[in-house]
């Protein structure tokens, strides 16, 4: 599996939101390859375990990326030979509650993050992560296709599409002429996995209900999201940035990663997989009235991906559940966020070479 990403060997690889959910999964499996991780992080103060998950070798640098002149003498300094910008606020629900925020760290952050791409003279790589929520959502049950219309109610959503259109005009004026440097977007979907605790997120809630004894409270278990598992995307990612490195005519494009069409599961399905695994883990419905607005039916087409990078998810729905359900339990067992980590990793290998 490893052989994949020599590409990443020795190579110089910068990461903002490298202490993140996703990003600590992306510096992980980049230190077990060999390469030589650069992080960017805010300090959190949050509980988030994946924070205490110190790997070997990682260079982090701690500051808000929504600083233009420290962002750009870092770039300048490391001179990275790839880039994978996620540091962004990933939460809808504290996008209504911080609005301002919300857009300087999404929009501004990666006008921020593609200045210092602009200032860079050696090749370089850069994959930006946006979302899947860019797109203008009429809640259709087909997926959305990279070409549709970008938009957004709510304030993270439409963050994410001011991003993409910063984007777009900085890689038409800039970065287009630039030839030593390569851009692509990345969305994907809803990403499930160890390590996540983010506040309102399913999984989470859930793993600090099962953890506390307690019913997790469901608001809304009927609405359908296209689950996939993070590794499953973070292979994406790494997949992506491989092959824009060796083919031009991806130079620009944007790519969807999501599951199968048939893959898209409610939230009572994801809960009544969690009560499989976990003993005693119980539920509690309870219709509340929310004061912002929440998809309930959003779906991605990846058919780009499956054609142009040889991607697909590796894990099925129950899959993905069950590994992300084992990763919990390990941990409050061990108490041990690494060894249970390279576990984790180590199974979902097993299930590449079953492909």
């Amino acid at each position: 599996m490893e052989k994949q990403f020599e590409v990443f060997k020795n190579k110089k690889v910068l990461i903002t939101g490298h202490t993140g959910f996703k990003g600590s999964w992306l510096t992980l499996w980049l230190s077990k390859i060999g390469a030589k991780v650069y992080g960017i992080s805010l300090k959190s103060k949050s509980l988030n375990h994946f924070n205490s998950l110190k790997i070997k070798g990682v260079k982090s640098n701690f500051f808000d990326i929504k600083d233009q002149k420290k962002l750009k003498k870092v770039f300048q300094k490391i001179k990275p030979d790839f880039v994978f910008h996620l540091a962004a606020q990933a939460l809808v629900k504290r996008s209504y509650e911080n609005s301002t925020e919300t857009f300087l760290s999404n929009s501004i952050g990666t006008l921020n993050v593609l200045e210092g791409l602009k200032s860079l003279r050696n090749n370089c790589t850069a994959v930006i992560i946006t979302s899947d929520k860019v797109y203008k959502n009429f809640e259709v049950k087909r997926g959305y296709k990279e070409n549709d219309i970008i938009g957004g109610q709510d304030p993270y959503s439409a963050s994410k599409g001011c991003a993409e259109l910063i984007i777009e005009s900085y890689f038409s004026s800039f970065l287009k002429r630039n030839k030593n440097l390569k851009i692509a977007i990345a969305r994907a979907g809803n990403v499930i996995g160890g390590g996540d605790w983010s506040k309102d997120r399913l999984i989470p809630d859930c793993a600090k209900s099962w953890k506390s004894k307690k019913p997790v409270i469901l608001r809304n278990p009927n609405s359908t999201r296209p689950w996939q598992n993070v590794l499953d995307v973070i292979r994406g990612y790494m997949i992506l940035a491989k092959t824009l490195r060796e083919k031009i005519n991806l130079n620009g494009k944007p790519f969807n990663f999501g599951p199968q069409s048939n893959e898209n599961y409610s939230v009572i399905d994801v809960i009544k997989l969690l009560k499989k695994n976990w003993k005693n883990f119980n539920f509690k419905i309870q219709n509340s009235k929310k004061n912002y607005k929440e998809a309930n039916l959003l779906k991605l087409n990846s058919n780009k991906a499956n054609v142009l990078l040889k991607w697909k998810c590796a894990l099925k729905f129950k899959q993905s559940v069950e590994l992300t359900a084992n990763w919990y339990k390990n941990y409050f067992n061990t108490k041990n966020v690494k060894k249970t980590s390279l576990l984790t990793l180590e199974n979902y290998y097993h299930h590449l070479d079953k492909q």
